[in-house]
């Protein structure tokens, strides 16, 4: 911990009002990025985010050492990297350097440069494992089941990681990242071509993705996944978790393997910067493809960053589902009451009989974030809560989460069924978790009428299935009656459950006495 990065008053001070910080530099063979995470919540909450792109590794296979003026630049770069952690208060800051430096001549030389410059930068160099081990952890982070081959391109190397069911298998770095397969191949396509099915063919280890999923990570395999987001229209506007099948990621490697740069810069969404790397990420996809027989690919925004986050967390934290953390996360600054999610989750489970794993895990986290918009205004409670859930940054949450999550709470906030705005989440979800969402949000909506959103008065109720009816069970005296209100939501929940509702009152027992 470098303990060098504010003077002892101003950390002692900014504790008292801001949770911990810790920021890590992956110092890359394309770009130099810093990113600030705050606190020590299971998916890593980034609140600082800042890239330069210096292609440190240009030139690399041609000399075997990194130019001066991208050295020079990357001093700078990092000088203000270190003033910024300073003056947000990080506690732990580390500079993680990767391909370009390690392989370079004169890449030692440079680190013990920055060492002298910037007093208290601390400074890793990772070997080709570490990188790949990191990069895998980071991807695991967000997808703790991860299953297949995760690849995470860089500018100077491509790491290789065997997941299996969320273990980290085989490992290999291999030398072509975008700029050094550009210069190995002297900007030749064929060439490149021919230089990675060489590379792959030594890694056995790529065939037991058949069947299975491709993790691609990585500036230039996010870039091939905005160019299909634009061109798809696809209505969420998001890298990390978006799924393309086998086919579809061949056809796009195919055209953009192929294109010129003209026609690359026409095309939406294109990042600017990424344009001359493309065709080699396209290059690269193609051929892990066929090399890994892989039956979809799954983008992920995770990558060595967070794998650096996620080891500074304890066993605990790190050993949470992500997606109920991350429900638990967001909603913790809304909560009226923090016994009330846990109540929810008991009394809408007899409707959810039958619910999967996976469904009861969606159910869980709707429960925890059915308070999110109690703070907003009343006219916009459903679509801001919406809004809030299927955009939100969190890494815990797949599309078809989002989606169901937050199709859930537009409706527990009494949105209309045929509101335009839930358009994106229907066109995510099919007709039956479309369904079961807005069941449970109907549900949400009359446990919240019955108990004014608290516990006390929640228990006084209980829903209960028998032959053909929806039974609501309210105990007398206990502060809750069958208004008009309760009997319509409750008329709204049998029917969409097929049943017909009914109420009755249970007397509670002379003598019995409140917990």
């Amino acid at each position: 911990m470098d303990q060098s990065l504010s003077h002892p008053e101003d950390r002692a001070q900014n504790a008292a009002w801001r949770p911990m910080r810790r920021a890590v530099v992956d110092l890359g063979s394309n770009s130099v990025r810093l990113v600030v995470f705050e606190g020590n919540a299971r998916n890593p909450v980034s609140i600082f985010n800042e890239k330069a792109v210096l292609r440190l590794a240009r030139g690399l296979t041609r000399t075997g050492k990194l130019e001066k003026s991208a050295m020079d630049q990357t001093e700078t770069v990092l000088r203000r990297y270190h003033a910024i952690a300073r003056a947000m208060g990080v506690v732990q800051f580390e500079v993680l350097a990767t391909s370009a430096v390690r392989d370079a001549e004169n890449g030692q030389d440079f680190m013990r440069r920055l060492a002298d410059g910037i007093p208290g930068l601390l400074l890793s160099t990772l070997s080709g494992e570490e990188e790949a081990r990191l990069s895998a952890e980071g991807v695991l982070c967000g997808i703790p089941a991860a299953d297949g081959v995760l690849a995470d391109l860089g500018g100077g190397s491509l790491e290789l990681v065997r997941l299996d069911a969320g273990r980290i298998g085989a490992a290999a770095t291999v030398p072509v990242g975008v700029i050094r397969l550009a210069d190995r191949a002297a900007a030749d396509p064929t060439r490149a071509r021919a230089i990675v099915a060489t590379e792959f063919e030594a890694l056995p280890f790529l065939a037991e993705g058949s069947g299975r999923d491709l993790y691609l990570s990585g500036g230039a395999f996010r870039a091939l996944a905005r160019i299909h987001i634009a061109q798809t229209g696809y209505p969420l506007n998001m890298v990390h978790h978006y799924t393309i099948g086998r086919e579809e990621a061949r056809d796009l490697a195919g055209v953009i393997g192929e294109a010129g740069r003209k026609f690359i810069e026409r095309l939406p969404g294109v990042p600017r910067r990424r344009i001359e790397d493309l065709p080699y990420a396209a290059i690269i996809l193609r051929r892990l493809l066929r090399s890994t027989n892989a039956a979809r690919i799954v983008f992920s925004a995770n990558g060595l960053r967070e794998g650096w986050f996620s080891r500074t967390l304890s066993d605990d934290v790190r050993a949470e589902d992500p997606l109920l953390a991350a429900g638990r996360d967001l909603a913790a600054a809304n909560l009226r009451d923090p016994g009330l999610p846990p109540a929810l989750i008991g009394w809408t489970g007899p409707i959810f009989a039958s619910e999967t794993g996976a469904q009861r895990r969606l159910r869980e986290a709707a429960c925890w974030l059915s308070d999110i918009g109690c703070h907003e205004h009343p006219e916009y409670r459903a679509e801001q809560a919406f809004l809030r859930v299927l955009r939100q940054p969190g890494i815990g949450l797949d599309h078809h989460a989002r989606a169901f999550l937050a199709l859930t709470l537009a409706l527990r906030y009494e949105a209309e069924i045929d509101s335009p705005f839930l358009a994106p989440a229907r066109s995510l979800l099919d007709m039956s978790a479309a369904r079961r969402a807005e069941t449970l949000g109907v549900a949400l909506r009359l446990a919240y009428t019955l108990s004014a959103g608290t516990p006390p008065l929640l228990a006084g109720t209980s829903l209960t299935i028998a032959p053909g009816r929806l039974i609501l069970e309210l105990a007398e005296s206990s502060g809750v009656f069958a208004g008009e209100s309760i009997v319509r939501r409750l008329d709204r929940l049998a029917q969409m459950l097929g049943l017909e509702a009914e109420t009755s009152t249970q007397s509670i027992p002379t003598g019995s006495k409140d917990s």
